[in-house]
């Protein structure tokens, strides 16, 4: 709505056309921009993820920004029809397949920002690469997803490196009072709900990040809340990860993504 507001186009990447629809009628009444395109794809599945990235870079000359929003929290392991645990196929591997698939569109376009909304979750982990798909242990729905948006991070700062005429960022809208919460974590959500963010509040970084010339001013790759550079990891924190470890993870991921590009 606010990206809408300040004229820019639209493209509105969901899973469900219904809700979709709704939405895109309701940014179109309010800012009376019309110039917003309706795509619809479940980002757990894979191979959909690829087919979407190449045939929107086939039809469209330009991509500004890409914002990486969606998001998922299991309660238990679910695999998609690839075989892959869906809250990390959604969360890091759509993300990971959109990045690579769009670079070349977002480096022919002047001024291009990547932002990546992760959360606050993540301050908890450490980058693990030896269970992506939580085969082992016990299956802890909350934990998988803070590992997911740890995940964001290394990704983050890793494709900032390789693409220096790109913009990266990625952030934690604070916690916000949405149907996700609500259903993910119930104690949580009915404890915290006098002091949970709006939707607006919560999006207003990753709309400073997106259009702002003040946010494309800071170095790529970094961590921010509340439109502050701010540190991926707690202090005195055990939860860095190593040059080598974080190479190993995109070279991982890479040939994950490979493995389902279609030819």
């Amino acid at each position: 709505m606010a990206i809408a507001k300040k004229g820019g186009t639209i493209h509105m990447v969901c899973r469900n056309k219904d809700k979709a629809e709704e939405a895109r009628a309701e940014i179109v009444k309010d800012s009376g921009n019309k110039e917003i395109f309706v795509h619809i794809l479940d980002l757990s599945e894979t191979k959909k993820v690829w087919e979407f990235a190449e045939s929107f870079k086939k039809k469209y000359k330009a991509l500004n920004v890409l914002i990486n929003n969606a998001g998922c929290m299991m309660t238990k392991r679910e695999v998609n029809g690839e075989g892959l645990e869906k809250s990390f196929a959604s969360n890091s591997l759509a993300m990971y397949i959109l990045i690579k698939s769009l670079i070349p569109l977002l480096e022919k376009s002047p001024d291009s920002r990547v932002i990546t909304v992760s959360s606050g979750g993540m301050l908890v982990q450490k980058l693990r690469t030896g269970n992506l798909q939580s085969q082992r242990g016990r299956y802890d729905g909350t934990m998988v997803y803070a590992q997911n948006k740890r995940q964001q991070v290394v990704m983050t700062e890793q494709f900032a490196k390789a693409h220096p005429s790109i913009h990266f960022s990625v952030m934690h809208p604070g916690w916000v009072d949405t149907p996700t919460i609500a259903n993910a974590m119930p104690d949580f959500h009915s404890s915290m709900k006098e002091r949970l963010r709006t939707p607006e509040q919560g999006a207003d970084t990753v709309v400073w990040l997106a259009v702002s010339e003040a946010a494309g001013k800071n170095p790529s790759g970094r961590f921010f809340q509340d439109r502050q550079m701010v540190s991926a990891h707690l202090p005195l924190a055990w939860t860095h990860s190593s040059q080598l470890e974080d190479q190993k993870f995109m070279s991982v991921m890479e040939d994950l993504a490979k493995s389902f590009q279609p030819h």
